[in-house]
């Protein structure tokens, strides 16, 4: 909109961030119009005296052309979803028809939903105790808890007990497609903050060992695992020089959750609609190329690793498993069922229920 109340930018960069800001305010906020201009006029007059006219006449002018103004931004569609025109391009390209649901979805407020620790309690009986503080849930997977409604975590009966943690039903997919078993030695790459180790641990009595290159976020799955009740090995490591951490023993299973765009889970982060270069993709698939070719020479002959990333984007996705299979002829890739609807296969799309994620099984030949 203040590009189309101004024949050019203000030299002056405080200039343009006053009258966002007031812009803003004028559309969004429930002060008056008349109060909005006169302060903008009076900070402009504390900084930069000549350019207070500047600032009264612009926001006058959008107060007598608001309408026009709204429907012309409106028409773009970078304006109208939110996204930088590649962003929306790429979308359109791959998802075609879909791609307005999946934009919108981005812009959507993101679901919060529990997951109930089944070494401490059932999914049932951990309703019947939200059913008892007034809390309205739907169960859309097996220990995945949809909320009516968000609210603080210390509100959450047993919560600092352990027996229910805040995590996405898209991201609860990942322990049930690796299907660890008792015994198992367990690697999850990249773990920070630990949501996916902590459901691993609580579905069976494996070895796991938890490594992410930030100790800082390391911290993070300590304090989990400890509330969860639950013990693991915590390494801190980068996932593609594991020469440098690993102690030589194989994986029978390995999640790697590798960095990515975070295309699917926007909603959470909305700064990286703006801030995510498209050249940022190409360098996203390089790095986790990189990652998943490390890791595999970890993974026990027989053994399952699931490549899994929170992004929509093909390029980090299927692309990435594609280029690794055709190096790696001990590598066959796995059909995976998902409790949620998946197209293309391992592909889940943000919605109401869940964010947007992506799962690839990997298995190593015997």
């Amino acid at each position: 909109m203040l590009g189309k109340l101004l024949d050019r930018p203000p030299r002056d960069k405080l200039v343009s961030h006053l009258l966002q800001v007031a812009l803003y305010q004028l559309e969004y906020s429930k002060a008056g119009s008349h109060v909005i201009v006169d302060q903008a006029v009076r900070a402009a007059k504390r900084f930069k005296s000549p350019v207070s006219g500047l600032v009264n006449a612009v926001l006058r002018n959008f107060l007598r052309q608001r309408e026009s103004l709204c429907l012309a931004a409106d028409a773009e569609k970078s304006s109208h979803f939110a996204y930088q025109d590649w962003w929306i391009q790429e979308i359109e390209r791959q998802y075609g028809e879909r791609s307005t649901e999946i934009l919108q979805a981005g812009n959507a407020h993101p679901p919060m939903t529990l997951r109930v620790n089944r070494r401490l309690t059932t999914t049932e009986d951990y309703m019947s105790l939200l059913e008892k503080a007034d809390v309205r849930v739907q169960r859309v997977a097996a220990e995945a808890l949809l909320m009516a409604q968000p609210m603080s975590v210390e509100r959450l009966p047993k919560f600092a007990e352990g027996w229910v943690s805040v995590q996405d039903a898209g991201a609860q997919c990942a322990a049930a497609i690796l299907n660890v078993a008792n015994g198992m030695r367990v690697l999850d790459v990249c773990s920070a903050p630990g949501g996916k180790a902590m459901h691993m641990l609580e579905r069976a009595d494996i070895e796991l060992v938890a490594m992410d290159k930030d100790e800082r976020r390391l911290d993070r799955v300590r304090q989990n695992l400890h509330r969860g009740k639950l013990s693991a090995q915590v390494v801190c490591g980068d996932a593609s020089q594991p020469d440098a951490w690993w102690d030589g023993k194989p994986f029978q299973r390995i999640l790697a959750d590798v960095p990515c765009s975070a295309s699917g889970v926007v909603r959470r982060h909305p700064d990286i609609k703006w801030l995510r270069r498209a050249a940022d993709i190409a360098e996203f698939a390089e790095q986790q190329l990189r990652i998943l070719q490390a890791v595999w020479p970890l993974l026990d002959s027989g053994g399952k690793l699931l490549y899994a990333t929170c992004s929509v984007f093909r390029q980090e996705n299927q692309d990435v498993v594609e280029r690794f299979l055709t190096t790696h002829e001990d590598a066959r890739q796995e059909i995976i069922e998902l409790p949620f609807a998946n197209d293309p296969p391992g592909q889940l799309l943000p919605c109401d229920q869940h964010d947007g994620f992506f799962y690839a099984l990997l298995r190593k030949d015997d």
